[in-house]
């Protein structure tokens, strides 16, 4: 039994290869969408027109997908033929995505128009909600009159289309935010005039102030300039007096210093010969031990060296005397055994050593 579509009616699974791999018949079915779906002048500024063009774009969708499906199916089926299958079957497809295209551009078209006429409404609410936020007493007036009178010259009318009310809503916002913050503004300029013009009356009497400061205080510099003159020349006669008894005293101090020193000098002089003598011979007497003590350690250790060297040697005589025992316990002759520890103790018999 065939599969339906609203468009078409698909071929049997039987006969289907001969279908899509004459493109006559694909033809033939082309036509007949085609003959459904083209000809209809849709009124796009109609929604039931939007729907039905949106919906005939849907149907030929449908009618390519279940051609589509057929088509993978006697793929499947008749693998030695998929190369003819395909072709068809990509005929097939483009022919209806074609067909597709044409039947929705005037919707297509539609939506674009449409898309750019809300962007376009949009961004012009948008500027005027911009003017509103951008209303600011830290702007300056001028600057505050050129924008409300940017504002106020925008003409709200039906041009908005359904945007007019919102419009309207936007600039009543935007005159409202600009007249306070202009008025603010105004207020904090007449403001700061005032404090400049404060400012300015008492920078004059503080100059004022300051001349008759600085004439006050020449004066009082004057006084004490002349006063401090007086009193530095009293201060200098005495200094001269002070350091001229001062000097007297001095010189007399450093001639009984001088005097001291000297004697100072002597005796320190005899004194370091003295040390010098008794050093010398410090040195003589240590030296003299020193060559005693050298010369007894050095017997002591020659002693100490023959008293080691006749230990080890009794030591090793004794060894070698219980090898040789043992040599001869064990069948040996004297005079054999006594060869061979000789040898074993000048280490001339490889790999055998006598232990001490």
């Amino acid at each position: 039994m065939s599969e339906v579509t609203e468009l078409i009616e698909l071929p049997p699974k039987e006969t289907a290869l001969q279908v899509f791999t004459d493109t006559s018949k694909l033809d033939e079915i082309l036509d007949k969408v085609r003959e459904k779906v083209t000809g209809t002048v849709y009124d796009m500024s109609k929604r039931k027109d939007r729907e039905a063009c949106a919906s005939d774009a849907y149907k030929v969708a449908r009618s390519k997908a279940a051609m589509e499906k057929l088509r993978a199916a006697v793929s499947a089926d008749l693998k030695e033929l998929p190369k003819k299958v395909d072709a068809g079957g990509r005929y097939l497809k483009e022919g209806l995505e074609a067909i597709q295209s044409a039947v929705r551009a005037p919707l297509d078209e539609w939506e674009k128009a449409e898309e750019s006429r809300l962007a376009r409404h949009n961004q012009n609410v948008m500027h005027l909600n911009q003017y509103a936020a951008n209303a600011s007493h830290q702007l300056e007036a001028s600057a505050l009159k050129d924008m409300l009178a940017a504002v106020d010259a925008v003409v709200i009318d039906e041009s908005w289309e359904e945007f007019e009310a919102e419009a309207h809503r936007a600039k009543d916002k935007a005159l409202t935010a600009l007249r306070a913050a202009l008025a603010a503004r105004q207020q904090y300029e007449a403001e700061q005039a005032e404090l400049a013009r404060l400012r300015a009356e008492a920078e004059e009497r503080r100059k004022k102030d300051e001349q008759e400061r600085i004439a006050r205080e020449a004066a009082e510099r004057a006084t004490r300039e002349a006063e401090a003159k007086a009193q530095a020349e009293r201060d200098a006669a005495a200094k001269r007096e002070a350091d001229a008894k001062a000097a007297q005293e001095r010189a007399e101090h450093e001639a009984a210093e001088a005097v001291e020193r000297q004697k100072q000098a002597e005796a320190r002089a005899e004194a370091e010969r003295l040390a010098a003598e008794k050093r010398a011979a410090d040195a003589a007497e240590a030296a003299r031990l020193a060559e005693i003590k050298r010369q007894a350690d050095a017997k002591a250790a020659e002693e100490a060296e023959a008293k080691r060297r006749e230990a080890d040697k009794q030591h090793k005589a004794a060894v070698n005397t219980a090898a040789l025992s043992a040599f001869v316990q064990h069948g040996l002759s004297e005079e054999c055994a006594k060869q061979a520890v000789i040898l074993i103790a000048k280490g001339l018999i490889p790999a055998i050593k006598i232990i001490y």
